[in-house]
């Protein structure tokens, strides 16, 4: 009887440790498969999620129930070798704007058109090139970056590359290395993120029409001076939120200004 009881202990232990499900997939352009989540009903808003992250940052955050509060359908997903989405290693994989493909061609798959985009950080890396791809885009939230980006050899992003395939390579970024080793992030999907980043110039952003809104924490100097972002987009506006880069997303400002912005 001992015996039983302590099989049955050890298959609930288990149990609960189980992978998450992956479900909802959907089968990309490609083949690859991506993992998304909706919640609420109404406008359709897309949420990008950042670099050595995933769709769940967004679910950590107030913004994402306030939207779906305030009539949205809300589309997270899991980025191309990030979460529970497919991870492949091919640089085929991630280069000419795969991730932004596959966006679009989830939103078709969904059947929503004229929709919102809210991203952070690399989201927001990802967010500005979207705008160049994409004209069912209606509005855009860029969180937590500079007009860095828009410059292909932007010591971050090689930076970042370079740490992680030449070990030791960049002490002051072992850190966040070590943290995505910790958290189960596939480095080597992570290095061809870097390798294959999308560059949106200083031209392109130029010409960008929909509104967009910046927004950057208080203590966030991580990737430069938002304004210069501001600067390089015709008609956008800046609104500072407390928090450093890590946080400054999770706050009940950054989440107040995204729906005003929005619910316009």
């Amino acid at each position: 009887m001992k015996s039983f009881l302590l099989v049955t202990c050890l298959v609930v232990a288990l149990m609960g440790y189980a992978q998450p499900s992956r479900d909802p997939l959907f089968t990309s352009f490609d083949g690859t498969k991506i993992h998304y989540d909706m919640l609420g009903q109404g406008k359709p808003v897309v949420l990008l999620h950042g670099f050595i992250s995933n769709s769940e940052s967004w679910k950590r955050a107030p913004v994402r129930q306030a939207l779906a509060d305030a009539g949205f359908k809300v589309v997270t997903l899991d980025l191309r070798g990030n979460g529970l989405s497919d991870k492949p290693h091919t640089a085929e994989a991630y280069r000419d704007n795969t991730e932004l493909k596959d966006v679009i061609a989830l939103m078709k798959h969904l059947g929503l058109t004229n929709y919102d985009v809210v991203g952070y950080s690399r989201g927001a890396i990802l967010t500005a090139k979207l705008l160049t791809m994409d004209k069912q885009v209606r509005r855009a939230v860029m969180g937590g970056i500079s007009v860095d980006f828009s410059d292909p050899n932007w010591f971050r992003r090689r930076n970042f590359h370079e740490a992680l395939t030449k070990p030791g390579s960049h002490p002051e970024l072992q850190p966040a290395i070590d943290y995505a080793k910790k958290s189960g992030a596939d480095t080597v999907v992570l290095a061809r993120l870097q390798e294959f980043q999308p560059v949106t110039s200083r031209a392109e952003l130029a010409k960008i029409r929909v509104p967009v809104l910046v927004v950057n924490g208080d203590k966030d100097n991580d990737n430069g001076d938002p304004q210069t972002l501001v600067d390089a987009v015709p008609g956008s506006r800046l609104v500072i939120v407390p928090g450093d880069h890590g946080g400054a997303m999770r706050t009940p400002e950054f989440s107040k200004a995204v729906v005003e912005f929005l619910a316009k």
